[in-house]
């Protein structure tokens, strides 16, 4: 199994960072890709999976919470944590119309700059949307032909939402979400609709723990060794065995990344 979503540098981490790490790989994962959330992030996870050579993996990028930051230096930033041998993605990039916690034209050109660099790095993007679905796309659609993947994380979104990526031939990552009995209803009917060689799985530790964990975690910090309880669910909307199910998303992440 691969966690292609794992934010491992959150402070809600740093007690047993060493102990999450054991317990991901005693539940059976082969690596996990830790994502880069600003340049501070980015910098941090680099370094933390450079600790971890064949397990740990990293992402560099600016959440578009971020995006207020960015400035004349960032793209040379990102392009140095790029050529890092672990960093495999640009990213986590996009839209979040739902906080709004950056300008929207800022997060409009910080995406697309970050879109921009990864097709002049020829490197795979790893990217958000949140109640912004038209203008994601329409940012995003002059730049598809030019990366050589992209995918769409904790995909939550409308069977329409997920005809539109799929018609970008965008990769679709499932979170946790998918077990929440109130809120996941519609992801697991449309789960089935995603292709094998398009689905990837995602706990995005420490958020979106699942809901119908048995027995339940005292804590309500999500981690990578929950991954297996995701994937069996995913399975199981999808009619497929696990360990099927498991063996197809675990290529499909290993190509996805280049791992």
């Amino acid at each position: 199994m691969i966690d292609i979503g794992v934010n491992l540098t959150s402070s809600q981490f740093d007690k047993d960072r060493d102990a999450v790490l054991d317990r991901a790989r005693n539940a059976g994962l082969e690596a996990l890709v830790l994502t880069g959330t600003s340049l501070p992030e980015s910098r941090a996870v680099a370094e933390l999976a450079a600790k971890q050579p064949g397990f740990c993996y990293a992402t560099a990028g600016i959440h578009p919470h971020d995006a207020k930051l960015f400035d004349e230096h960032s793209l040379a930033e990102l392009t140095a944590l790029a050529g890092l041998p672990q960093v495999v993605a640009i990213g986590e990039c996009g839209l979040d119309y739902n906080r709004d916690f950056s300008p929207r034209p800022q997060q409009d050109a910080v995406f697309e700059a970050q879109l921009a660099l990864a097709a002049e790095l020829n490197m795979p993007v790893f990217m958000h949307c949140r109640d912004a679905h038209s203008r994601f796309l329409e940012i995003l659609s002059p730049w598809r032909d030019k990366l050589p993947a992209a995918v769409l994380h904790c995909f939550t979104g409308t069977e329409a939402e997920l005809a539109d990526c799929l018609s970008l031939d965008l990769h679709i990552g499932i979170t946790g979400w998918i077990c929440d009995e109130r809120r996941g209803q519609d992801l697991q009917r449309l789960v089935g609709r995603i292709p094998a060689d398009r689905l990837m799985i995602e706990t995005d530790s420490p958020y979106l723990i699942p809901r119908d964990l048995s027995p339940k975690p005292s804590s309500r910090r999500n981690e990578p060794a929950y991954l297996e309880h995701i994937a069996r669910r995913v399975a199981a909307c999808r009619g497929e065995q696990p360990d099927a199910l498991i063996a197809a998303v675990s290529v499909t992440s290993r190509a996805f990344f280049g791992l």
